[in-house]
C-alpha cells in the first residue's frame, strides 16, 4: 500500500503557499511585539534570549499552567502565584495559558459556539492585561496556531508579548466541533506561522508532541521523527524557530529520559516545558506526591545532564480531581523547588545505560521514520518543500496510517499500529494494561454473556482527547464487540448517523472538556428526529460549567446525563455490568420464548 496524491489532496486549486506566506509576512509590518513586564524586567527580546542565558548559567526553569474560565481570577492568578513564589525565595519562569477551545474559531464566528472550561480573552487588550500582571513569561500554547483562529490569536498574542506561541500539534490532531473546513485551518495557521517567523527576534513556535502526533504514535520513534517534520516544514521552509514540550503521557522513566537525550541529540530548540506525567496521578491527592517526585527528578536530572531550555511543570496533585486552585499551584511549585535543592547531589535514578541505548533507539528510528515519510509524500506527488502541502498532507494522513506505512519497526499485523514499536509508547502500553484491569472487575459470568450476545458499538468522543476512546476499543474488543468507529470530536448528527448507519446496538461516547451535557442534549435531539431507540453510554469528564454559573468551575453532571436518559459511566466497568445485564435480560427473553 502506498500513498496517492489523488486520496489525500483531491483539490485543484489549494491556496498558494507563497501567498500565504506572503500575507503573513505584510502583517508582520504592523503586528508586532508588544511589552510585557517579562521582557523588560528581564532586559531581553524574546523569551528564546532568556532561555538561553538560564541554561547557560546551568539554572533549572519552571513552568505552571493558569487560565481559569473568570478572566478576572486568571489575571489575579497570573500575579498571586507569581508573588507567593517570589516570596518563598523561588522563580517562575513561564505561565502556559490555557485558553478555552472555542477561542480557536476565528474571533468573528465564535458567537453561539460550543464553549469547555477554558479562558475566553474577548479582545486583544484582554491578553495584554493579563500578561502585565507579572514579569513571567506569557506561554499561549493552546487553541492559537493550529486551528482557525490562528491569525487572530496570534496577532493578539504577539501584542501582549508573549514570545511563545502554539500549538502547533493540536493542528495535525484537533477538529472544533462543527468546523470541517480543513482548507482554511491550514491557510489561517502557515499565515499565523509566518507572521511569527518575520518578527524581527525569535519568537518560539510550540508543539506539545502529547497534543499532536505523539498522543497517537504507537512507536516512541515515531513521536521523535514527528519533531523532524515539524522543523522541517516551520525552520526549513518558514524559517520560523520550533520548540518543543512532551511529558503528559511519558509515564515511564526511562522512556521519559531517554525521549530528553534524544532531543538532545538531534539538536535545534530550546524547548519550551517538559509537562507533568499527569496519567500517573490518581484520586489521592496526597498520594499523587510520589507521582510528582518520580518525573522530577527524572526532569532536573535530564537538564542537569544535557540543559535543553525547557522549563519543568510540577503538576498540583489535585490535577486529575478538578481545575487547580492558585494555592495548590504555588504548593506544587514549592514542593519542587525543595525537591530541586535536595536532589542536586543525588544519583541519577536511571540506568544511564539503558537509557543511553534507547535514546540511540530513538534517534535512528526518528531519522529512519522522517526519511520514508518524506520520501513516501514525494513518490505520491505531494511537494515536501510547499509548507501548505506538508502540512494538509499529514493531517490528512493521520497518525495510524503514517506509522502502518512509514514506521521504522518491522510489519506485525498483530501489533498496534500494524508494526512492532522500537520503543513502545507508554500511552499504548498503559491502555492496554487497563483494558486487562476493566476485564478482571467485572467477572467471567459478565465477560462470557458480552461475548456470547454479539454486540455492535459505535465508539467516540464528544472532543480531541482521544485516550477514553482508545482504552474503550481495547476492552471492547477484547469483549468481541463488534465497533464502528465514531469518530473523535465528532458532531451530534455525524455520530448518531454513523451509529445508525452501521446498525449499532448502543453508543458508547467519551468526553473531557466540560460540555457533557450539552453534548448529549445534540445527541438526544438527533436520535428523537430520527425517531430512534438508541441507548447512549456517556463516560470521562462528566461535569460542565453551569450557564448561570458565578464561579466558572464546572460541577459533575452525572445526574443530569441520567436524568436526560443516558447511562452515566464513571468507570469503564460500569458500562460493562450494564451491556452483561442487557446479554442476561435478552437470553432471558429468548429462551422464555
Amino acid at each position: 500500500m502506498s500513498l496517492r496524491r489523488a486520496d489525500v489532496l483531491p483539490e485543484l486549486d489549494l491556496p498558494v503557499a507563497g501567498d500565504l506566506i506572503d500575507a503573513g509576512r505584510k502583517l508582520a509590518k504592523t503586528h508586532s511585539i508588544g511589552p510585557s513586564p517579562f521582557l523588560s524586567e528581564h532586559g531581553v527580546a524574546c523569551e528564546v534570549e532568556y532561555k538561553q542565558a538560564q541554561a547557560a548559567a546551568g539554572r533549572i526553569m519552571f513552568h505552571a499552567q493558569v487560565g481559569y474560565r473568570d478572566a478576572e481570577k486568571s489575571r489575579r492568578a497570573y500575579g498571586e502565584i507569581h508573588r507567593e513564589i517570589t516570596c518563598a525565595g523561588f522563580q517562575l519562569d513561564r505561565y502556559g495559558i490555557c485558553l478555552d477551545w472555542s477561542m480557536g474559531y476565528p474571533a468573528a464566528d465564535r458567537r453561539g459556539r460550543p464553549k469547555g472550561t477554558g479562558l475566553i480573552l474577548e479582545s486583544p487588550e484582554d491578553f495584554q492585561r493579563l500578561t502585565a500582571a507579572a514579569p513571567v513569561a506569557p506561554h499561549f500554547g493552546d487553541f492559537v496556531i493550529g486551528l482557525p483562529g490562528a491569525v487572530d490569536n496570534t496577532i493578539a498574542a504577539l501584542a501582549a508579548g508573549a514570545t511563545a506561541i502554539g500549538n502547533l500539534g493540536q493542528y495535525f490532531t484537533f477538529r472544533l466541533p462543527h468546523w470541517n473546513d480543513d482548507v482554511a485551518t491550514t491557510a489561517a495557521t502557515l499565515q499565523a506561522l509566518a507572521l511569527c517567523a518575520a518578527q524581527p527576534v525569535d519568537v518560539l513556535i510550540h508543539s506539545n508532541l502529547d497534543d499532536g502526533f505523539a498522543a497517537l504514535f504507537s512507536d516512541l520513534a515515531c513521536s521523535l521523527g514527528a519533531v523532524l517534520l515539524e522543523r522541517h516544514i516551520v525552520e526549513g521552509l518558514i524559517g520560523g524557530r520550533m520548540g518543543h514540550c512532551y511529558g503528559h503521557t511519558f509515564s515511564d522513566p526511562v522512556a521519559r529520559s531517554a525521549f530528553q537525550g534524544a532531543l538532545t541529540e538531534i539538536g535545534g530548540g530550546p524547548g519550551t516545558m517538559i509537562y507533568g506525567n499527569t496519567t500517573a496521578f490518581g484520586p489521592d491527592p496526597k498520594a499523587n506526591y510520589d507521582a510528582l517526585s518520580a518525573y522530577l527528578r527524572v526532569d532536573f536530572a535530564g537538564q542537569r545532564a544535557a540543559p535543553t531550555g525547557h522549563a519543568i511543570n510540577p503538576v498540583p496533585v489535585t490535577e486529575a480531581l478538578r481545575i487547580p486552585e492558585m494555592d495548590e499551584i504555588v504548593d506544587a511549585h514549592l514542593f519542587a523547588n525543595r525537591l530541586l535543592e535536595d536532589s542536586a547531589e543525588t544519583e541519577d535514578i536511571i540506568d544511564r545505560e539503558v537509557a543511553d541505548n534507547a535514546t540511540a533507539l530513538l534517534v535512528e528510528g526518528g531519522r529512519r521514520f522522517y526519511d520514508s515519510v518524506l520520501a513516501g509524500l514525494t513518490e505520491a506527488e505531494i511537494d515536501t518543500g510547499n509548507p501548505f502541502e506538508m502540512l494538509l498532507a499529514l493531517k490528512r494522513v493521520g497518525a495510524r496510517q503514517l506509522v502502518h506505512l512509514f514506521g521504522p519497526g518491522e510489519i506485525d499485523p498483530s501489533a498496534v499500529g500494524g508494526r512492532r514499536a522500537l520503543i513502545q509508547a507508554c500511552p499504548i502500553r498503559e491502555i492496554e494494561q487497563q483494558a486487562r484491569h476493566c476485564l478482571d472487575g467485572i467477572g467471567e459470568d459478565d465477560t462470557t454473556a458480552i461475548r456470547a450476545h454479539g454486540f455492535t458499538a459505535c465508539v467516540a468522543t464528544t472532543d480531541v482527547h482521544e485516550y477514553g476512546k482508545l482504552l474503550l476499543e481495547a476492552v471492547l474488543r477484547q469483549l468481541d464487540v463488534a465497533m464502528i468507529d465514531g469518530g473523535v470530536s465528532t458532531d451530534p448528527g455525524d455520530l448518531v448517523a454513523t451509529a445508525v448507519g452501521g446498525h449499532a446496538d448502543f453508543v458508547a461516547v467519551s468526553t473531557y472538556n466540560g460540555i457533557a451535557l450539552d453534548y448529549l442534549h445534540g445527541l438526544d435531539s438527533e436520535i428523537q428526529e430520527r425517531n430512534l431507540s438508541l441507548p447512549i453510554f456517556i463516560g470521562g469528564k462528566l461535569n460542565q460549567i453551569p450557564a448561570d454559573s458565578n464561579t466558572s468551575l464546572p460541577v459533575d453532571v452525572s445526574g443530569d446525563l441520567q436524568a436526560a436518559g443516558a447511562i452515566a459511566c464513571t468507570r469503564v466497568e460500569d458500562m460493562l455490568t450494564h451491556l452483561a445485564q442487557w446479554a442476561g435480560e435478552t437470553m432471558s427473553r429468548e429462551n422464555g420464548a
